[in-house]
């Protein structure tokens, strides 16, 4: 009698220990595979290298299964409800023209929660006019692209009406 299917069992005796001591659910896996090729040699169910090959294939599906159910319902595809810091704050903020637009690029100077910014308008827009209030489309580098608005900025330091 062989007894492949006692190796089988300690190696996934060794991958599930191992798993214990890890964050995650890789190597829980393969002592998944190797448990799965232990019953194939108890019952005596093909060569060393056919235990071997379903112990791969075992393990790796079960590897990409688990990857793709952890994927779907653990993560968040939408980012609505993703806390923004930095300069994404500033997209959709209303900021005030305080240099008009000039040469080729068109750039001008833009005023977004009392820091001045590099402007640009953003395509289809005519050249940017001091006062103008705009609104901040994207932002790239150190340069804010904007489209007109008809709302007025508030400044920072107002505070709400009681």
């Amino acid at each position: 009698m062989s007894y492949a299917w006692i190796v089988w069992l300690i190696i996934a005796a060794i991958f599930i220990g191992i798993e214990v001591l890890t964050p995650g659910f890789f190597l829980l896996w393969f002592g998944v595979g190797a448990l799965v090729a232990s019953v194939m040699a108890l019952i005596g169910i093909g060569s060393f290298a056919l235990q071997m090959i379903v112990f791969l294939i075992v393990s790796v599906l079960l590897v990409v299964a688990s990857r793709t159910i952890f994927e779907r319902f653990f993560t968040s595809k939408s980012d609505h409800n993703r806390l923004k810091s930095g300069v994404e704050t500033m997209i959709g903020q209303i900021g005030t023209v305080v240099e008009p637009s000039r040469g080729a690029l068109n750039e001008g100077a833009v005023r977004v929660y009392g820091s001045v910014w590099t402007a640009f308008p953003t395509e289809g827009e005519r050249p940017l006019s001091e006062g103008e209030s705009v609104a901040v489309e994207r932002i790239e580098g150190n340069a804010i692209y904007v489209r007109r608005t008809p709302h007025h900025p508030r400044s920072f330091t107002e505070t709400a009406e009681p």
